[in-house]
């Protein structure tokens, strides 16, 4: 199969709006979406559109997420990322709003992908009534350092190991396991409260890393038969962007252009990967942290969507159209899980 691109398009924010910033993406409904101004006028498919009005509720059952919880039950690899550039929408389609905490929980109607799969996984393990064995980790790629949000003490960075049986794997990672939904929404909370973030020109809340969270799902089944085990892994990039509208120097210009580094040894994967099976050369997996944490989603068996978060906003347009023909590339990709 191939990756779901869905596309978000979120609303212009009050600063675009008293700025005068035109909007320069339009929905057409069926997937498609339109481009137009100055100089540029393209239309784009993708699997699923959610423009500015769309619920969480509807990005979450619009998306095929609850698939992709099944499917993780049945034991496959399934993989889950938002891309886009800064403040387009990543991590509040993830996670929902920024300021949420165990003591300020959001309100339920904009809890993101993450929670509504965590809700939507335990019931289907009651369900079912099968023996599941759930269990998380947590990782951020900081400049180029893999880190550990779930263990106590400052991150410290873990070595990216490789094996001939389990592909690219973090040493040493913490693996902490759960049985109800507090406790999942708990440690994903922590967790993202040790992300870096810093505040920007164009974000107050930027990530500065690029965050997996990952849900090992171990069906203990009868012993007749083997059990199975699947992986569900939420993919949070940390935002592309031009260091110069961001206004950032020393250690913020540093952690951009390592951020940009990855993402463009990501971009350069999904490019190779969409040739035809024969036309294929080596895949650079190597050439960054994170395509080594995501070969086995993207190239190999996993099955894959990927969220396009974008701005409608005349300002970002450049930005706009680089995530909106990288999302295009990546729906050219086949795997077989």
């Amino acid at each position: 199969p191939r990756p779901h691109p869905t596309l978000r398009v979120r609303p212009l924010t009050c600063t675009e709006t008293r700025r005068g910033d035109q909007q320069v993406v339009h929905s057409l409904g069926d997937g498609a979406v339109h481009v137009s101004a100055a100089r540029h006028d393209a239309t784009f498919g993708f699997s699923a559109v959610f423009d500015a009005g769309a619920s969480q509720e509807v990005v979450f059952e619009g998306s095929g997420m609850r698939q992709l919880v099944e499917l993780a039950i049945d034991g496959f690899s399934c993989t889950v990322f938002a891309f886009g550039q800064t403040g387009s929408g990543k991590t509040y389609t993830l996670m929902g709003p920024l300021g949420q905490s165990e003591t300020q929980p959001a309100s339920p109607a904009l809890l993101g992908l993450m929670q509504r799969s965590f809700t939507c996984l335990l019931e289907q393990s009651r369900s079912r009534g099968s023996d599941l064995a759930l269990s998380a980790s947590y990782l951020e790629i900081y400049n180029e350092q893999v880190r550990d949000l779930l263990s106590p003490g400052p991150p410290c960075a873990l070595p990216l190991r490789w094996s001939k049986t389990r592909g690219f794997y973090v040493e040493n990672q913490l693996s902490v396991e759960f049985e109800s939904l507090e406790a999942i929404v708990s440690l994903l909370l922590q967790g993202s409260q040790r992300r870096r973030t810093s505040a920007h020109a164009l974000n107050r809340h930027s990530s500065r890393s690029h965050a997996l969270l990952t849900i090992h799902v171990c069906s203990r089944a009868a012993s007749a038969c083997p059990s199975k085990q699947g992986t569900l892994c939420f993919v949070d990039l940390a935002g592309s962007e031009r260091v110069k509208e961001t206004g950032s120097s020393g250690e913020l210009s540093v952690e951009a252009n390592s951020i940009n580094r990855s993402l463009l040894a990501l971009g350069h994967c999904i490019s190779l990967l969409a040739k035809p099976r024969g036309k294929r050369t080596h895949i650079p997996y190597r050439d960054s942290k994170l395509t080594r944490l995501l070969a086995r989603s993207l190239g190999g068996s996993g099955i894959t969507l990927m969220v396009a978060c974008i701005s409608p906003s005349s300002r970002c347009l450049s930005e706009t159209l680089s995530t909106l023909h990288y999302a295009s590339r990546a729906r050219r990709v086949t795997t077989r899980p």
